[in-house]
């Protein structure tokens, strides 16, 4: 039976989260506010400096499917695409793309697979020449967002779908690979034959170390003479800002 090799998009293939980075962009089309770029900052910062729970992640998706209510898909696909060489392509890690092509001479085929929107998943797979990209599919009526998921594709929802993909395809997973760098990831590592951490954090790197799984580092770009967007220090300092509010709320909380 053929296999097949599984990516995750942020801070896997990625440097950054992808929808996080898209923020300026969404803020260029008036999709989003000012105050709503604030706070991408706010959790990018965090996201980068303390990882993501699931909830986090569950909570980040949903936020993200709201705001597009009312859009079309094709306004959003034209956004992803207009952003590629500005926004995302400077993100792009080196070395996954050298192990796509290490999986392809071994017949494998190469998917992405995110809690990300799935028209951005889908234009960055395309543009980096992968076979296919799984990715949260947001509601459509009358050709616009409803701002509900139809598939939100987090936590364990990615090991289903990869397992959906593998029956559909005649996958055998046993000889799977899929690599991510979050411990929200284990049941979309678990669900393959060889999984791999990737950048990982740090209950993700524990399992690998008590597992024996191989342990990777990225810091490589793909695209070094890319055009890169500098974020202003402004949003820079809003955004460090936010995060200490989001930490002190949560301290609180707590």
């Amino acid at each position: 039976m053929p296999a097949a090799a599984f990516f995750d998009l942020d801070r896997t293939l990625l440097r950054r989260s992808s929808a996080l980075a898209l923020a300026g962009s969404f803020r260029e089309r008036g999709l989003i506010s000012r105050r709503q770029l604030l706070q991408a900052a706010a959790w990018q910062l965090l996201f980068v400096a303390r990882g993501a729970s699931h909830e986090a992640v569950r909570r980040g998706a949903e936020d993200g499917l709201r705001i597009l209510a009312g859009y079309r898909p094709e306004e959003l696909r034209e956004l992803v695409a207009a952003a590629m060489e500005p926004v995302l392509r400077p993100l792009v890690y080196a070395e996954p793309l050298g192990l796509v092509e290490r999986h392809r001479e071994r017949g494998e085929r190469v998917y992405v697979v995110s809690a990300t929107l799935q028209e951005i998943v889908e234009t960055i797979a395309d543009d980096l020449g992968f076979d296919g990209a799984l990715g949260t599919i947001c509601e459509v009526q009358d050709g616009r967002y409803t701002g509900r998921a139809s598939r939100a594709l987090h936590a364990g929802a990615k090991a289903d779908c990869v397992r959906a993909v593998a029956e559909e395809k005649g996958f055998d997973l046993a000889t799977c690979t899929a690599y991510s760098d979050s411990h929200t990831d284990l049941p979309f590592l678990e669900v393959v034959g060889h999984p791999v951490a990737v950048n990982p954090d740090r209950p993700l790197r524990r399992v690998a170390r008590d597992r024996g799984w191989p342990v990777l580092e990225f810091s490589g770009r793909a695209y070094p003479h890319a055009a890169r967007r500098r974020i202003s220090p402004a949003l820079v300092a809003a955004g460090a800002a936010g995060v200490a509010s989001l930490i002190a709320t949560r301290s609180r909380g707590r």
